[in-house]
């Protein structure tokens, strides 16, 4: 198989995100890593819109907070704050954050690209309502699902090339892929790609419920005999990429490496949300090849894997067909879906299952999936030479992964993960400073000083 071309290697050089059970990406890591289920009931308040609905389910993977915004740090009046899709606050502060953990000034970045997938409108289905909040001058842009990244692009003064990707459930996937691929060409030195998604509106929740995607029992059973649909999940995160050898020469904290990646259309089938054999695999086929990397050598994919009745066993079959084979006697693929943790954040979909397997690259450990018990009737792992990972292990090799995810309308995208090579800084240059030193607290308010010494006290109990 042909080698990746010279230069198309993509760094992961930084990460944020905001998950179920989670605020960042160790304490999500710890969530994965402890096999913790942190799916339960809507918080009060929450999707009262559509209660009365047929259709309607309310249970999920929430956030604790979706409300509260730190306006004065990005320089955001407060009648304007008030005014924004949650969205669009949450795509800030993890912009942010994802940039503050590469140990970067984000002040310089003017070159920097900005893809986020995101693929729904609750925000204004619920101010256009009957009883809704009247149309103010700040009502335009903070609906528009375009400013989700418009909006972080003007605060943080990045000037590449900036939009939101909507291929639904693969749209923060698509937009990792769309990222590397700017970066590939040239059009960026640095790029943020990832997603958001909130599940704010009670009418989305009915609307997927009478699709007929959502699991009456409340969990992804992902290749489980008890696949009966999914469990619906909010949050986001982001990636910084760059190309490696310039995250190389740079000192840069390498967390894992994107060789390749591949996007494509079930076009045309039984119909239009109906998943596709042949397709999956061709994508599959496409990012190895881009990658260079044998398919027999991947040594665990994290699944779509929503745990639908249909979706599955087409899956399952792809994998089989192009990763099962030419592998070791006795060592299947292992597979897993970080879903069952946290629900199926949708239009974020893809950026969880990416940090799931760049944080098990970095930590150089598989965590377990959930809810998986026994095989359905049309999910054949043993025949398929797949295996659903139930506890956690270690990398038994260097880690090569990949990750899949599919949009209901048929575009399918799979990313290729290495790890980072031999050269590469275990820590960013930023943070090569004496052991003991002063920790420096700062904010633009006296409540987000507070809040700050409360998080980084967090941190420093959980580090030990």
């Amino acid at each position: 198989m042909a080698s990746v071309a010279e230069g198309a290697e993509v760094a992961v050089v930084g990460v944020s995100c905001r998950m179920p059970g989670a605020t960042g990406p160790e304490p999500l890591w710890r969530v994965l890593r402890d096999g913790v289920d942190a799916v339960g009931t809507a918080p009060e308040g929450r999707l009262r819109d559509g209660r009365e609905l047929p259709g309607f389910v309310g249970r999920g993977g929430f956030l604790d907070d979706v409300e509260g915004f730190d306006a004065p740090f990005f320089g955001i009046s407060p009648r304007e704050a008030a005014e924004m899709d949650p969205h669009q606050r949450l795509s800030l502060e993890l912009a942010w954050e994802a940039l503050e953990d590469l140990g970067t000034d984000v002040r310089t970045l003017p070159g920097t690209g900005l893809y986020i997938g995101a693929m729904v409108d609750d925000y204004a289905i619920m101010r256009a309502a009957p009883g809704g909040a009247e149309i103010t001058p700040h009502t335009a842009t903070g609906s528009a699902r375009s400013m989700i990244a418009n909006r972080v692009s003007f605060a943080l003064g990045l000037r590449g090339p900036s939009m939101v990707v909507d291929t639904g459930q693969s749209s923060s996937l698509v937009a990792v892929h769309t990222a590397c691929e700017s970066l590939r060409t040239g059009e960026n030195e640095l790029a943020l790609a990832g997603g958001v998604h909130l599940n704010l509106s009670g009418r989305t929740a009915a609307e997927m419920g009478a699709f007929g995607a959502l699991s009456p029992s409340g969990r992804c059973h992902t290749f489980d005999e008890r696949a009966d649909g999914f469990v619906r999940g909010e949050g986001g995160g982001f990636v910084v990429l760059k190309p490696l050898h310039a995250a190389v020469a740079d000192g840069d904290r390498v967390y894992c490496v994107i060789p390749g990646s591949a996007v494509n259309n079930d076009g045309g089938g039984d119909s239009l949300t109906a998943p596709s054999t042949a397709a999956q695999a061709e994508v599959l086929r496409a990012a190895y090849r881009r990658a260079g990397v044998a398919p027999e050598s991947v040594g665990y994919l994290e699944l779509h894997g929503t745990g639908t009745p249909a979706g599955d066993p087409v899956e399952a079959a792809a994998l089989g067909e192009v990763l099962g084979g030419g592998r070791e006697p006795g060592a299947p693929l292992r597979v897993g879906s970080v879903k069952t943790n946290i629900g199926h954040l949708e239009g974020a979909a893809g950026i969880a299952g990416l940090l799931k397997t760049v944080l098990s690259i970095h930590h150089d450990e598989l965590p377990p999936s959930l809810n998986f018990a026994r095989p359905g009737s049309r999910v054949p792992l043993e025949r398929m030479n797949l295996r659903v990972l139930t506890a956690p292990e270690p990398w038994p090799e260097r880690p090569v992964a990949g990750v899949s995810s599919f949009g209901m309308g048929g575009t399918n995208c799979h990313v290729v993960l290495t790890g980072p090579p031999e050269d590469a800084a275990a820590e960013p240059q930023s943070a090569h400073r004496p052991a003991v030193v002063p920790w420096t607290v700062s904010a633009h308010t006296p409540r987000a000083l507070r809040a700050q010494a409360a998080r980084l006290a967090e941190y420093a109990a959980a580090d030990g």
